[in-house]
Formats: C-alpha cells, structure tokens, sequence
C-alpha cells in the first residue's frame, strides 16, 4: 500500500493440553511453547511493529512460586527484543544451576516463561501511544490466584465514554478513559463478582477459605463473565484472556468484524489473527483451522475443557474486508485467491482506459503487498491479448504468411517491476517540508523500459490518502515519459473513517472526501455541507440506535466516476506531463471477489453497529469545526 496505514494489532494464544514432560520427551524441550508463540509472533508482525507483549501462566505452582510471568517490548523490533530477554533470562539460569538443563520439573518452578498458558500481542499505535504502558497485555493482579486476569485484544470500542461512565456507576475509578482498560476493568469487576458469589455458597456449604479456592476455580462460569462484561460493548474485537489458575478465553465481536482462528488437537489448542499463522506454526492443513464464530468465545478450562460457546447474538457478518485486501498476510489460501480476483475484476475498466492497446502498454504494482492483484489483473490482460491475436489470425486466415503468423504470436505481455521500495518511511519528523521530502524518495523507479507512446498501468491496494501517489509515485512515474499513467486501487473508493482499529479516524484525510468537496464547490453545492454539519448537529444527544449517517450526502449528487476524475487532478502537480487516471475498484466487484467479509463501511457509511454511525458524523462535525480531535 502507497499510503501508511495502521490497524491493531494481532494475537496469539497456546494452551498446551499436556504435561511440560511430554513435550520434552517427543520434541525435545519443555519450551515448546515458548518456540510456538515466538513463531506465531513472527509470523502476524505484520500486523503490528509499535510494540509487542507475551504472558505465560503455570498451572498448578505451590503458593509462594512466581505463576504468571509478563514482558513487553516497545524497541524497534520487539518481537525479537521480548525473546532475546526470555531467551537470555532462562540461559541465565540453565547456566548458573546446570540441575535445571534435563530436569522439567525444575525448569517449570524456577525458570520464567516455562509453562502451559501462553498469550501474546503484536499491536501498532494507532492513538500515538506507542509507550510502553500502552503495549499488551494488560495485567490485573490479585492475591486471588482467579481474580488474576491478563488481557490482550485486536479490538476498537466506539463507545468508550459509555463504558467509562458504567465503571464509574459501579463505584470503581479507572485509571485511564481508554478502551483497553475500561475492557479489562469491565471483565475484572464480573470476574470479581462472579468468585464472590461461589465463595459465598461453598462457605454456607462448610468450606474454608483453602479448600473453597481450586472449587472456586473448577466452578467458575467463564462465559458468564464474559456475556456481562460485553453486554454493551460496540466495536469490532477479538479479546483474549487468562485468568490467573489458568482457565483461558478468545471473544469476537457479534458481526464478526475482527478475525479469530482456531485449532485443536489432543496436544494444544491454539488461537490467531490469522489462519496460515497457525497452518505454519504448527504444520496442519487449512481445512483442520477453523474460523471462531461471530459473536462466540472458545473457552479452555483449567482441566483442558474446550468449549465454543455463543456469548452475544450474532449480527448479520461484516467481517472488515481490509484483512483481505491488505492487512491479513496473503498466504491464506482463500486470501490469495480473493486478491488475484480483486485484480482481474478492474481490467474491463483499465482495458477501455489504454483502448485496448495491450501493445503499448506496461503493468507494473506498488510493491509489496499489490503484487497478489497484480498477478490476477496481468491474467486477465493476458486474456485479452490472446483475444487480440486470435481475432488478429481469424481477421487475415486467408493471406496469412509464415512470417506474419509470427509476428502476432510474438506479441508478450509487458510487466516490470517500475516501482521499488527503498525505505520503510517512519513520519518522525513532523515539519511538513521535511516530510513531503522524505516521502519523495520513499519509492524509486526502474528506468529504461517505457516508451514515450506508452501506458504505464500500475496498480495498488488502496488510496486512502492519497500523499505518497501525489508526492513521489506519479512523479517518479512520470520521469520515465509515458503517454499515460494508470492508477489502479484493488480497493474501491475510502469515503468513511473507520472505528473499528483501522486508523482511519479524519474524514479530510481521506482524498475521496477532499475530491467531494471540491466537486461540490465545482457545481456550486457547497451549502450541503453545511446542511450535512446542522443534521449531524441534531444527532449528538440521541442515543446510538437512532443516529442516522448523513456523511453519505457529500457524494450523493456524483458519479464513482465523476470523484475518480476529481481525485486524478488533486493527485497531479502542475509539472506533470503525462496524462494521469485513476480507477476504483466498485463495491460490487469487491464483494464478488471477496464473498465472506462483506464489512465495507468505509467504503458505503454502511457501519456494522451503531456506534458507527455517531463516529462518522462527529468526525463530520470535527472538520467542519476545525477541530482536530478524534471521532472515537
């Protein structure tokens, strides 16, 4: 993707359903585990670079032995910042009481990290927060081995207020209106409740304090907890839990907007962001890694129970097709597919743009992740020149000579690789000169193979922005001569701010918007903005349900069409020759590439919950009001 963009984070838990011994005896190490998280880790940091957390919790430790073990990293390479630091702790210790090398039982009571429960969490800071009390996960302790609870999610609440406010109504004080920790605190006041409760009733039936505590753990109601504590969450999320005796839980949201993956066998059971992440980690196949329902929670019980059970009603699925388009890694089977798809569904469009001269033209991506699309665009090219050749032998079978026969056949596809990333850019320099600099030179450009009569087709993921097309692509582009340069996005067009962990939060940085407005004044209809600002107004005191998305109205009276050529001339300089165009993906194509993740709010003002709708249009009144505040 040209445009920098963020999204939370990715997660990863691992219970081991059998003693540490097994694991030492068939593979060889007690620290099975440990290697199987850094993995599934390594594998999602794709999904978050700002920071990275893991926890492990033994089962079964005597009191007065550490049990729940914690690390985060905000280094430039976290990941392998937090395993050098595990991996340097229990060296430390092998080396210093060499008893420990061969004998597991020790290595489990003494050594950090060593033991069945493990959760980790790669996150990018998408609010600015990228310290290190910002990483996850988060922990809440008590000298109650169950009311312990470590929590970690890819998740956005878009009624964090609301939830603040509950918290405050149970008479707690958080110590922060964030959504991390009003989710945390929600959990941990019901689990609170919950052990409570069971204490109670096992104290009225004869037990002490001592034999009620492994009772109280046994007994408690893990999907109880959670049906309280989300009750009236809204947002897109996959939570994952612990608790300190060692029950654990995944929860997605009803409408299935975040992803969650699982699998189980007699040895492990194992929850990711991502479906390959497992399927490498582990080596299994696709079929045996299941996606955790909307709305459910799988449950692992201390004993090694596994449950899948439903917590809120399911809405209707609107899985984010973000995942698919770009943020998921494209290994998943279906995922490759579906972006290959997504590239060869733009060429009837980019056809009629180069009037079908598949001769003068160059295809080419913006590396890395639009290669997968530009494999399907380049096959549906190659569909068409064949088409051309064909025509071409049938339009002249009756003069056709040996050497003409060849020079059709002879006619290749042009594809090179125009665009090479040098430089993964970090915006750490916010005077805005210094940066339009550097984002310059993010890309260069292979010189040599564009012909001054010819189109040079490139295609991208998405534009969002719209700044790295403007202030190094197209330039760079355009150094090479070409007749005409084609933007392709595989994505349609990004009208809305997304609330749900994309980060994606200002409508005006949004270039389909800016294109809009333009549009509006071009047609003198400005006045609907204001229109748009006084309706939006009206909503802010109404309860969520009720809130109405009057954002659409900015583009009603325009063409997909229409805005595509207004954000062409937004995205050339002056000093640009050549001829520029930039094609969209339709919503209708996308969904037929992409059938099981139909969440395209950001793309329609569609929002799969209400919270939704009352962020896009405080996001309306903040441009309107020049406040630069976020919308959620």
């Amino acid at each position: 993707m040209s445009d920098a963009l963020k999204h939370e984070c990715g997660i990863a838990q691992i219970r081991l359903l059998k003693p540490l011994e097994y694991y030492k005896e068939k593979y060889g190490t007690a620290f099975y585990g440990i290697n199987k998280m850094y993995l599934m880790m390594e594998k999602q940091h794709n999904r978050g670079q700002d920071g990275a957390g893991f926890a492990n919790i033994k089962l079964n430790t005597a009191p007065g032995d550490r049990y729940i073990s914690r690390i985060r990293s905000n280094a430039a390479q976290p990941i392998q910042d937090i395993f050098e630091q595990i991996n340097g702790r229990i060296n430390d210790e092998i080396k210093a009481n060499p008893e420990y090398a061969d004998n597991v039982s020790l290595q489990k009571k003494n050594l950090p990290y060593v033991g069945e429960v493990y959760l980790g969490h790669v996150r990018y800071g998408t609010f600015g927060k990228n310290s290190i009390e910002s990483v996850h996960p988060f922990l809440r302790q008590n000298n109650w081995m169950h009311r312990n609870l470590i929590v970690a999610g890819n998740f956005n609440m878009t009624n964090v207020n609301q939830l603040f406010n509950n918290l405050v109504e149970l008479g707690q004080h958080p110590k922060e209106k964030a959504d991390t920790v009003t989710v945390m605190e929600k959990i941990g006041h019901f689990l609170d409740s919950e052990v409570q409760k069971l204490y109670k009733k096992l104290k009225k039936e004869g037990y002490s304090k001592v034999s009620a505590s492994p009772i109280i753990a046994e007994k408690l109601n893990v999907a109880k907890i959670l049906r309280k504590s989300s009750k009236n969450w809204d947002g897109g999320y996959a939570m994952a839990g612990l608790l300190g005796h060692g029950d654990s839980f995944v929860l997605r949201d009803p409408a299935g907007i975040r992803p969650a993956y699982y699998y189980k066998d007699d040895e492990v059971v194992v929850i990711a962001s991502e479906r390959p992440v497992i399927q490498t980690a582990f080596n299994v196949d696709f079929d045996e890694v299941h996606e955790l329902p909307p709305g459910h929670a799988i449950i692992t019980k201390k004993s090694g129970e596994v449950n899948i059970t439903q917590i809120l009603e399911p809405l209707e699925r609107k899985a984010c097709s973000f995942e698919r388009i770009y943020f998921s890694r494209g290994s998943d089977a279906e995922i490759y597919k579906e972006r290959k798809m997504l590239g060869r569904l733009l060429m009837p469009e980019v056809l009629k743009s180069i009037e079908h001269d598949t001769i003068n033209t160059v295809f080419s991506f913006i590396p890395n992740t639009a290669e997968t699309s530009f494999y399907g665009m380049v096959e549906a090219a190659q569909d068409e020149l064949n088409k051309q050749k064909n025509d071409a032998i049938l339009a002249e079978k009756d003069t056709l000579t040996d050497a003409r026969l060849k020079e059709i056949l002879a006619h290749r596809l042009r594809t090179e690789k125009i665009a090479i990333k040098d430089v993964k850019l970090r915006t750490f320099i916010t005077e805005d000169s210094s940066r339009d600099d550097l984002v310059a030179h993010v890309y260069d450009v292979t010189y040599g193979v564009v012909k001054p009569e010819d189109s040079l087709v490139i295609i991208d993921d998405s534009i969002v922005r719209g700044t790295t097309l403007k202030k190094s692509i197209i330039k760079m582009m355009d150094r090479l001569n070409p007749k005409q340069i084609v933007v392709v996005s595989s994505a349609p067009q990004i009208r809305y701010p997304d609330c749900y962990g994309i980060d994606m939060a200002r409508l005006e940085g949004l270039v389909a918007f800016r294109a809009a407005l333009e549009l509006l004044k071009d047609n003198n209809q400005y006045d609907i903005v204001e229109k748009v600002y006084d309706k939006c107004k009206l909503q802010v005191d109404l309860a969520d349900v009720d809130v109405k998305n009057f954002v659409k109205e900015i583009y009603e009276p325009f063409t997909n069409e229409q805005i595509s050529d207004k954000i062409s001339e937004l995205l050339c300089d002056t000093d640009v020759k050549a001829k520029v165009k930039v094609i969209y993906q339709t919503v209708d194509n996308l969904h037929t590439a992409c059938p099981k993740n139909l969440g395209d709010w950001y793309f329609t003002g569609n929002y799969p919950t209400f919270g939704g709708n009352r962020v896009v249009n405080r996001a309306f009144i903040n441009f309107y009001e020049g406040n630069e505040g976020r919308a959620y």
